[in-house]
């Protein structure tokens, strides 16, 4: 009788991808509706076991329908959270590049070029913070958004301070909404975007804030949202808001923009 359990490089490696995607997982789900769901599953699931230990058949055999239709049930439930997940892996710098082989003997130049227009975004996120003008632009990169930008009013126009301080203007038609830019022009103004189901962020904050983390839950985009009431500026990437930043915090992580950009291409 051997007493000892074989375990190969395989198994191990097998176990810490197992653990991988559950962590992953974990920081998809967490503060959002989707835990509470996922919590309630686990229990309905640990019921359906008891009740088949008990062999309380009726029961069984209903739940076991239930439980039959798990995989679309938590395709359907997690819908956004898969997209999420399948949206971090194809978003992955190592992965892009490992794809583009191709590219990296083409030239971009309105990539390149794009750092002049960022640091106008920059002037005018300053401006408007200054005057509290509410703001939201939502800054593309691989996805070009372009159901969102159907959502508004098309402008294709060079990114101009100047120009995106009149939209936001509190009296001009087009101050509601999301600005999308999307290879250094201004796509479209007074887009509609999703807000995040998030729980644990600040109750204080409003449908700007929320629309910029659900953008970027849903999309590799990078949001800029100028506070109204304290002419605060927040960034928020990957579905993470980082809050009250200052000018030069901005332009530093809009730098990083470019540098992934010209990284991949």
């Amino acid at each position: 009788m051997n007493l000892f359990i074989t375990l190969r490089f395989l198994d191990v490696l097998d176990i810490l991808l197992v653990a991988f995607l559950l962590y992953q997982l974990y920081l998809l789900i967490k503060g959002t509706v989707a835990f509470n769901i996922f919590i309630g599953l686990f229990l309905v699931y640990l019921f359906w076991l008891l009740v088949r230990a008990l062999n309380m058949e009726l029961l069984g055999s209903i739940m076991g329908q239930f439980i039959g239709v798990g995989i679309l049930a938590l395709i359907v439930v997690f819908q956004p959270e898969i997209r999420r997940f399948l949206l971090l892996i194809g978003s992955n710098p190592q992965v892009k590049r490992f794809l583009s082989v191709e590219k990296l003997f083409s030239f971009d130049k309105t990539r390149v070029a794009s750092g002049q227009h960022l640091r106008m975004l920059s002037r005018a996120c300053e401006n408007m913070a200054k005057t509290k003008t509410g703001a939201l632009i939502v800054i593309a990169q691989d996805s070009e958004l372009k159901d969102y930008v159907r959502t508004g009013e098309k402008i294709n126009a060079r990114i101009s301070d100047a120009l995106l301080e009149t939209i936001f203007f509190k009296n001009t038609p087009l101050h509601d909404g999301a600005v999308i830019i999307n290879r250094n022009k201004i796509a479209a103004a007074r887009c509609i975007m999703p807000l995040t189901n998030k729980e644990d962020l600040n109750p204080l904050l409003g449908l700007r804030h929320r629309a910029a983390v659900g953008i970027t839950e849903n999309t590799d985009a990078v949001a800029i949202v100028v506070s109204e009431e304290n002419g605060h500026i927040s960034v928020a990437r990957q579905g993470k808001l980082t809050q009250n930043i200052s000018v030069i915090e901005l332009s530093n992580i809009l730098e990083d923009i470019i540098i992934e950009i010209d990284d991949v291409d």
